[in-house]
């Protein structure tokens, strides 16, 4: 396992960008539009990992729930595994409370899935298994 990305919830991407650019000379090396989520998301190198930049598209969508009730800053962190079925099903077996019970299609064709704060001591954890 390895950290994927951290993902900060922001309300301007535009803004987000230029503030990175300006501030370290972050740049990033993919942007999409993740509509099943109602996101838009920047990946932004760092190191071994990645910084995600997630912008609401629609003010019905969690982030925008999010940043309304919290503000902008972190969202969730994600970690990369290997195989998303088998550690779904360790944590089940383990008690955790799952948000997304099984994989989904999320940023960049990868499988992910989330696991409730409840279950991490208040962190969304989101696990993504590389496709591809």
């Amino acid at each position: 396992m390895q950290i994927d990305h951290i993902a900060i919830a922001v309300a301007s991407m535009d803004e987000a960008l230029a503030t990175f650019e300006r501030l370290y000379g972050l740049v990033p090396d993919h942007t999409e539009d993740i509509a099943s989520d109602k996101v838009a998301e920047a990946m932004i190198p760092i190191g071994n990992t990645y910084l995600q930049l997630l912008e609401p598209t629609d003010p019905e969508s969690t982030v925008a729930k999010y940043i309304e009730k919290r503000g902008q800053g972190l969202h969730h962190i994600a970690i990369r595994v290997d195989d998303i079925d088998a550690t779904l099903a360790h944590l089940k077996s383990q008690g955790a409370e799952l948000l997304d019970p099984e994989p989904r299609i999320g940023g960049g064709g990868h499988r992910v899935a989330f696991v409730h704060p409840k279950t991490t001591n208040g962190i969304l954890i989101e696990l993504v298994e590389h496709v591809g």
